[in-house]
């Protein structure tokens, strides 16, 4: 069933709520990517546009001090607001009290109020019921937007529509319809791509997708743990010990459909390598450390996807910071851009800004906004921020 959206709403002359996604990165007061803040406008235009006044709330950073708080200040975000769209936006410094109410009480149709950042309350990430209830009193009606938080039950994603009739935006509605479609409903052949540092951060996702996918590609640091459960050599590499039964149980799983690296390259130090070179997977020497997939695994990830339907890839192949090992994420990202006829996926995350750094990011049919929310939704998981929202 899909969920109750924003146009289901009537909206005209409300007070909506909408929780946006503006944890944008910024350093010493300027914003430094606002790919964020440019995803959330079809949904606050669309409110504008039709009547409503628009009460904006979002996080921005972690805020554990009072130095978090001067850093992770929303006026940044507010001032680049107001000039990426037409609408008025007031800034009110704070999260709760008798300034932002006059500000929501004084609102126009068609005005914005952007509230300071929620995790300057304390109950916001413990989904205080008192202050979501608060919360909600400053509205008619919610909008979940924010789909980078849906998988955190907060005061202002759980909160909130706890009280009021809720819809998702057209962000949210986009990422469940492409998620949900390969997970539910892939065109085939469906390749999944993984990499990143470990697998226990990927436990679910790996399980859930070797059950749905017809091939798994498994690149990263975690392929280490792989060859490392099945008693190869890998030097000084990443290893978790403690999940070598898993990796071996999901290769027997996933026997046929489950592809790791043939070849690896390998450096003699992280920080100051001065020797690099490529050796067979499994083959590492005891000082070396395995830092991307090498030419052979690239031939044979590239040989696996061809002809494929749908992909999701989350996660890098190597330590693509660095120049020296960053050719087997450039050299799939580029693979997937170029495939003809696919819906290729990307889970946001480390993947997200190699397609973005690399200038593909358009050749891709949808990168998520939320990495966290859209590895547990590939695991099958309930997004609290979601499922509070009613179906239609």
């Amino acid at each position: 069933m899909a969920k109750v959206t924003v146009k289901d709403l009537n909206v005209k002359g409300k007070r909506v709520i909408v929780r946006v996604d503006f944890n944008v990165p910024h350093k010493n007061g300027v914003i430094t990517d606002d790919n964020r803040i440019i995803a959330a406008l079809p949904t606050i235009n669309y409110l504008t546009e039709n009547g409503a006044k628009v009460i904006l709330l979002s996080h921005l950073g972690k805020v554990k001090t009072d130095e978090d708080k001067i850093k992770n200040d929303m006026s940044i975000v507010a001032a680049r607001l107001a000039e990426v769209q037409s609408a008025p936006v007031k800034f009110v410094n704070a999260t709760r009290g008798a300034e932002l109410e006059n500000a929501v009480a004084e609102m126009k149709e068609g005005e914005i109020v952007l509230m300071q950042n929620t995790r300057y309350e304390a109950g916001e990430s413990k989904n205080d019921p008192e202050l979501g209830a608060y919360w909600a009193s400053l509205g008619d009606l919610f909008v979940e937007d924010a789909f980078g938080s849906v998988h955190r039950a907060h005061a202002s994603t759980v909160g909130i529509p706890t009280h009021l009739p809720a819809a998702v935006g057209f962000l949210v509605e986009k990422e469940l319809n492409v998620l949900g479609g390969a997970l539910n409903d892939p065109q085939r052949p469906f390749v999944a791509i993984l990499g990143g540092a470990k697998v226990s951060d990927k436990i679910g996702v790996i399980e859930n997708l070797l059950k749905i996918a017809d091939k798994v590609l498994i690149g990263g640091g975690m392929a280490y743990t792989f060859q490392a459960a099945e008693g190869k050599k890998i030097g000084t590499s990443l290893l978790e010990a403690d999940k070598e039964d898993l990796a071996r149980d999901f290769m027997a799983k996933g026997a046929g459909k489950l592809f790791l690296p043939v070849d690896t390259v390998i450096a003699n130090d992280f920080d100051n390598p001065t020797d690099i070179k490529t050796v067979k997977a499994g083959e590492i020497p005891d000082d070396y450390m395995g830092l991307d997939i090498g030419d052979e695994t690239i031939a044979e990830f590239k040989k696996a996807l061809e002809g494929a339907k749908t992909v999701f890839w989350n996660g890098p192949m190597g330590v693509f910071e660095k120049p020296e090992f960053a050719k087997g994420t450039i050299e799939i990202c580029k693979a997937l851009a170029e495939l003809d006829g696919a819906t290729t996926i990307i889970g946001g995350g480390d993947s997200a800004s190699a397609a973005k750094n690399l200038g593909y990011a358009e050749k891709f049919s949808h990168i998520s906004t939320g990495g966290g929310a859209s590895l547990e939704y590939m695991e099958g998981k309930e997004l609290p921020g979601v499922a509070i929202i009613p179906e239609k």
